[in-house]
């Protein structure tokens, strides 16, 4: 059986509306096993421009052999001219959940 690699894909929404029809977008393709989602407030540079926004944070947990496709479909399907888009490893976690991931995402071994 091949072992997976997993990453965490972070990007922020304008809102929940918005946040959450990227995660079911992204969940209904399997590119995904499990997004959290939560209200924030940002502070960030943008154009020379001090900006303070409420923003929605997605946390995609996710194969790393899906990160481009992630990627192409926030790119797609978000509002943003440029979309925060970040790629974290995950280099560990409990067994169980990474077999869970791995079978919801349709990575080796799973029934997909």
């Amino acid at each position: 059986m091949e072992t997976e690699s997993y990453c965490l894909v972070l990007t922020t929404a304008p809102d929940a509306a918005v946040a959450e029809t990227l995660a079911e977008g992204l969940l209904q393709e399997r590119l995904a096993a499990c997004i959290h989602m939560q209200d924030i407030r940002s502070r960030y540079v943008w154009e020379n421009k001090l900006c303070k926004e409420q923003e929605t944070a997605l946390w995609i947990k996710t194969l790393e052999k899906h990160y481009e496709r992630i990627e192409a479909y926030i790119l797609e399907h978000h509002p943003y001219d440029l979309p925060e888009i970040i790629r974290v490893p995950i280099t560990g976690g409990l067994p169980g959940y990474l077999k869970w991931l791995t079978d919801i995402t349709g990575g080796s071994g799973s029934s997909q």
